[in-house]
């Protein structure tokens, strides 16, 4: 049987390529990032899908961090933090920001090349905050501000910040930001549940703000994936002199598991109408599955109507494994993305539908990156309806 050759055979897929039209509409626009980097985090600062949606921060592999002021017209290549050290070795895979000119990032590495940096004059200069207390050991995976404000012109807001485990402990740590701060959480309630149990920083998934004074965190590996939750008194913080109470039992998520990089790696949360602030109507999705089967679509996402305490597999889960998700309050639907495309559901992750084929790491609504730079903006109008 006649073979043909290699260099005839890409001259024929990229003649076939080009006279195949672009599909019609698609559900993604692609932007120009100007890199050819992995990216693993975006922030959108405005929040919402908006026309006058402008300002976002993306990071990711090679001390690449990104912003945009225009909705994604144009991104801006940030100067490498460190860059005259080892800067350009650093995987940031976390990004927080409040405006334009003021975010802080994390990197995500074995011992010290775990870290958060802040800047406060359009990413120009960077100001080092942390470096992994547990080095040489640990590894920092998600980092969330909450509540993101301005007090004396300064960025506010409190957060965790989620490591591996260390000593068979998972490495939790609260942040406030003005002034600058960090205290260990010390719970024994930290304590690795299952051989093998870590998190994993494939998107900046693993940390949710569950209600009030409730926050959580998911795990996963061989042994299967776990949330869990921590509970502070009356919704204040530790270094406002208020120690969290015991976390809550873990629950069990059906998701993936049998593999290292199996199981929980996003989960995401909204409230739904009908709820009172006493008692408040919390749907959570989890996304996961096994990175490295990302055609496998089996134990891929699972939901709860009841904030997190019981669970069930999505009757109809996303076409493949995936790394993050979210909830967008202006469509009333969920989208989740992954290594092998995107999906959407419109009842609260009971079943999905597949949107594209795309290669993506993180969300955060309308945007979404991915590897070799890859940047695109949410169309709204290329969606499924509603049925």
């Amino acid at each position: 049987m006649h073979v043909m050759s290699p260099v005839l055979l890409l001259a024929v897929s990229a003649l076939a390529a080009a006279q195949s039209p672009a599909p019609p509409n698609p559900p993604w626009l692609m932007q120009n990032s100007g890199t050819t980097a992995d990216l693993r985090a975006i922030d959108f600062v405005d929040g919402t899908i908006s026309v006058d949606g402008t300002t976002a921060w993306a990071s990711g592999a090679g001390g690449t961090v990104l912003r945009t002021s225009d909705g994604g017209a144009h991104w801006t290549q940030c100067a490498i933090p460190d860059a005259a050290a080892d800067g350009a070795t650093l995987d940031f895979r976390a990004v927080q920001a409040w405006d334009v000119d003021t975010a802080i990032v994390m990197s995500s590495g074995p011992g010290d090349k775990s870290r958060l940096y802040e800047t406060t004059d359009g990413c120009k200069t960077w100001k080092l905050l942390l470096k992994n207390p547990d080095a040489p050991k640990g590894s920092f995976d998600s980092f969330q501000v909450f509540s993101k404000s301005f007090r004396d012109e300064l960025p506010f807001g409190y957060g965790l910040l989620l490591g591996e485990p260390v000593y068979g402990k998972f490495a939790l740590f609260e942040i406030n930001t003005s002034p600058y701060s960090w205290a260990r959480v010390p719970s024994k309630d930290l304590a690795v549940l299952e051989k093998n149990s870590s998190a994993f920083a494939a998107s900046n998934s693993t940390l949710v703000d569950i209600y009030k004074d409730t926050y959580g965190f998911i795990t996963g590996g061989a042994s299967g994936s776990y949330l869990v939750r921590v509970r502070y008194g009356a919704g204040t913080w530790k270094a406002e002199k208020q120690s969290p109470n015991a976390t809550a039992p873990t629950v069990r998520l059906p998701l993936a598991k049998g593999a290292e990089g199996s199981g929980a790696f996003a989960i995401a949360q909204h409230s739904r109408s009908g709820g009172s602030e006493s008692s408040p109507m919390i749907s959570e999705v989890a996304v996961g599955g096994d990175n490295a089967r990302p055609n496998e679509s089996a134990g891929t996402a699972a939901w709860s109507a009841d904030g997190g305490e019981q669970w069930a597999a999505s009757a109809t889960p996303p076409h493949g494994y995936r790394s993050s998700v979210e909830w967008s309050e202006l469509l009333q639907a969920w989208i989740t993305v992954g290594a092998n495309g995107s999906d959407i559901s419109r009842d609260d992750g009971k079943t999905w539908a597949a949107l594209d084929n795309g290669n993506w790491n993180a969300l955060s609504l309308p945007f979404v990156v991915g590897p070799d730079g890859r940047i695109a903006r949410l169309n709204p109008a290329a969606l499924p309806a509603a049925k």
